[in-house]
């Protein structure tokens, strides 16, 4: 069978950005697996996938012509109803022939064997392998349909569909055209290359030869990944040579190397005159509305220049320079004007424009969410001993850019505004920091806020937002969180853990919802549901931060209300389990706490004039003996020093499981055996819940 490389070509309209490397890595893969499946290419098929602006393509190595013809086998039917007595073909096994195409004379080659129970009569032939020309046209089409493509569109006069319109269909296996149709396309081999700097159509050769060929006739770079790296080595190359830094750079190196087919960069300017604006609006404004890559000092402090990149290579630049500093110059004194405009209206005032704001329509307006949270951030600062007035004050003011041009121009500088405009105001330092910080974190690895006036903002403004939408029944699930509550959430337990803050969540939970209108939380033991959630979020936290499982779950098994504790419990645990007693005392604790859990009922203390055995007694007097001391360790957060302690308790479990009968016939004394190992449970578990690190 003849192999070659096969080339798959859907030249279209300018593709979406932001989607462009996995609409290509999603269409090379499922041609791919597609000509795995019909034993058209071998299971380990070297494929490139290549995306551009205007294409998706795939290159799949040692491709076959024809696949191999295999053997293949299957049960016709049971041998007592294929073949009559005398073991010739019944009517039934001559009918399912004839509907299979299998000829009357194959009778006598059929296999007997048993299958299960029975004896059955089974059919092996040769089916031919399948035909690249017949089968690849609906594997391309599979291979669209599975595309990550929310909306379609139609064009022209056809019934064809696709995420933009196509022109082009090529299809190629070595130099021979693979005869087909697609999208109302047929297939060929001419394919175009870079707007306005290729010659026209392009004729691809073979389909080895697709990438130099577009590279060299038609101008364009076709591999996603490899235009990525190009823009980027220039763009550090740049920069160094301006003598700065891009700063953060990745997510719109990704978007712009999706926009351009033969990258090149080129250094634009502002006046100098833009910088008295606050350099994130600048900043803001070149990479989400102009795609220029901004230029810092080693302050990180931003210069009034800026990388182009351009999707022509020319021998004088000037033109698109000075073309692309008069686009931009519009954008930085609409930028300067709102800042201009904003700061003549202090934040304060600004206040009674949330009332008609709605936050939700179950919750009440904005306004009505700032008083909430200015009440909820002051008793928050005042547990932490921190400045209650400043705290109530940032979160008062917390909300009122959401109502500046500025932010309403660029909602992603929400508190950001809000910070510089507090400033403006005259308001201090913390207040304004507090006001920024307040949606910290914004996403994993994000920083925390800094101070305890903005953590109690903080806190306020994601609790007030998870006790509200519990509050009313809107839980996330599934993938569905409108509300951004797992965010949420992980933001408070981040900054109660890892500032961090001696803060207990059941407190800080009720303090929220006390904010709420009488009545206006209906939801049946949301508080509950909201701490399970709570918990739920911390376990995959710390499981994504590499912690064990078993230990993970061992100390939050005991829902701590101190999530600040959390890390010193976990490695105390961890260090216990290092331990050569930990194994048995955890199967201790673990047949400890089934055994009361079937006994049930109320417990008392243990009474030592009904001790009989010695070794209970020798239990009795031990437990009487480190409890103070576990008591202490617990009291003083050494949490390690206290399991080292209940370590030592091994020898007096162990002998008392051998010798004594805890469910005793008389009740008084088994009744108080229970209660002797309640006792014993309550000590153990103190710091995490052993019984979970028995296997």
């Amino acid at each position: 069978m003849t192999s070659a490389t096969l080339l798959v070509e859907l030249l279209t309209e300018e593709l979406p950005p932001k989607a462009l490397p996995r609409l290509g890595e999603t269409f090379a893969g499922k041609i791919a697996e597609g000509l795995k499946a019909k034993g058209l290419a071998p299971a380990d098929a070297a494929f490139h996938a290549f995306a551009s602006p205007r294409r998706l393509a795939v290159t799949v190595a040692n491709v076959a012509a024809e696949a191999a013809a295999k053997e293949v086998t299957e049960k016709l039917m049971p041998v007592s109803v294929a073949l009559d007595a005398d073991g010739k073909p019944t009517p039934a096994l001559l009918k399912k022939m004839e509907a299979k195409g299998i000829p009357a004379e194959v009778v006598a080659g059929f296999e007997r064997r048993m299958d299960g129970k029975a004896e059955a009569l089974f059919h092996t032939a040769t089916v031919p392998g399948a035909k690249l020309a017949e089968v690849l046209s609906a594997i391309v089409q599979d291979a669209i349909k599975a595309l990550p493509i929310p909306k379609v569109m139609h064009w022209g006069d056809g019934d064809a569909t696709f995420v933009r319109p196509v022109h082009k269909l090529t299809m190629l296996h070595g130099a021979e055209v693979v005869p087909g149709r697609v999208l109302d396309l047929e297939s060929g081999r001419t394919t175009r290359g870079h707007r306005f700097m290729s010659r026209g159509d392009i004729d691809i050769a073979t389909a080895d030869a697709y990438e130099p060929t577009l590279l060299a006739e038609g101008k364009v770079i076709p591999r996603f990944a490899e235009r990525r790296d190009d823009i980027e080595r220039q763009l550090l190359a740049e920069a160094a040579k301006q003598g700065a830094l891009l700063g953060e750079y990745a997510d719109l190196l990704d978007e712009v190397a999706a926009l351009v087919e033969h990258p090149t960069v080129y250094v634009g300017e502002f006046e100098a005159e833009f910088l008295a604006v606050p350099q994130e609006c600048l900043i803001l404004t070149m990479r989400a509305n102009q795609k220029y890559f901004p230029l810092f000092d080693g302050a990180g402090k931003l210069l009034n220049r800026f990388l182009i990149v351009s999707n022509m290579r020319v021998a004088d630049p000037s033109n698109i320079v000075s073309g692309n500093a008069r686009v931009v110059r519009p954008r930085l004194s609409d930028a300067r004007f709102f800042f201009e405009q904003d700061k003549k209206q202090p934040l304060a005032a600004r206040l009674a424009r949330l009332a008609p704001v709605v936050y939700h329509n179950k919750l009440g307006s904005v306004l009505e969410r700032v008083e909430r949270l200015e009440a909820l951030a002051g008793a928050i600062a005042a547990q932490l001993k921190a400045d209650v007035s400043a705290a109530k004050r940032a979160a008062r003011l917390a909300k009122a850019d959401l109502v500046t041009d500025m932010v309403g121009e660029f909602p992603e500088l929400q508190g950001i505004m809000g910070r510089y405009y507090a400033l403006a105001d005259g308001e201090g330092e913390v207040v304004a920091d507090a006001i920024q910080a307040h949606y910290q974190p914004r996403f994993a690895g994000d920083a925390l806020p800094a101070g305890n006036v903005a953590a109690a903002v903080a806190l306020a403004d994601k609790l007030d937002a998870l006790v509200g939408f519990f509050g009313i029944g809107m839980v996330p699930t599934g993938d569905r969180d409108p509300f951004a509550l797992r965010r949420a959430a992980l933001g408070v337990l981040r900054i109660l853990m890892e500032t961090p803050l001696p803060l207990e969540l059941p407190w800080l939970i009720d303090t929220a919802a006390a904010g709420f209108k009488p009545g206006l939380l209906g939801a049946e033991g949301f508080a509950a549901q909201l701490q399970d959630f709570m918990f739920e979020r911390l376990k995959n936290l710390l499981r994504e931060r590499g912690r064990d499982g078993a230990v993970i779950d061992a100390v939050l098994a005991l829902r701590p209300a101190r999530i600040d504790l959390v890390p010193a419990k976990l490695a105390a645990v961890e260090s216990f389990r290092a331990l050569s007693e930990a194994e048995a005392l955890a199967a201790a604790n673990k047949r400890i706490v089934n055994i009361l859990k079937k006994a049930g009922g109320e417990l008392g203390e243990p009474d030592i004039a009904l001790l009989q055995e010695e070794a209970e007694k020798a239990l009795f007097h031990r437990v009487v003996e480190v409890a103070p001391l576990v008591r202490s360790h617990v009291a003083n957060e050494d949490y390690t020093d206290a399991l080292c302690v209940l370590a030592g308790l091994r020898g007096a479990v162990d002998r008392f499981f051998e010798d004594v009968m805890v469910m005793a016939e008389e009740p008084l004394t088994r009744q108080n055996r229970l209660a002797l190992l309640a006792q014993l449970a309550g000590l153990m578990n103190q710091v995490a819940d052993i019984s979970r690190l028995s296997a």
